[in-house]
C-alpha cells in the first residue's frame, strides 16, 4: 500500500468518524479540522463503500453564501 493510498484511507476514516460523531460536515470544516482538502471525493468513496450520505444545500445567515452539509444517515432512517 503506497502513502497516497494510506493518506486516503485515512483521511476517509477521519471523516467518517466525524460523521458518525457530529452526523453531518461541511468542506470547510472538513479543511479546518483535518485538512482535507477534497470533501467530495471523500464523501464519493465513502458512498461507493455503502454509506449513506445525502447532500443539503444550505445558505450562511449572515453572508448568503450557499454550502454543502453532507450528513450521514442511519441505516433505521433510510
Amino acid at each position: 500500500m503506497t502513502n497516497i493510498t494510506q493518506f486516503k484511507t485515512s483521511q476517509d476514516k477521519l471523516i467518517l468518524s466525524h460523521l458518525r460523531k457530529a452526523s453531518s460536515i461541511t468542506v470547510r470544516e472538513a479543511m479546518v479540522e483535518y485538512s482535507v482538502n477534497s470533501l467530495t471525493k471523500q464523501i464519493s468513496r465513502l458512498r461507493s463503500r455503502g454509506h449513506n450520505i445525502i447532500s443539503t444545500w444550505r445558505s450562511h445567515p449572515v453572508t448568503g453564501q450557499r454550502y454543502t452539509r453532507y450528513t450521514l444517515l442511519e441505516e433505521s432512517e433510510v
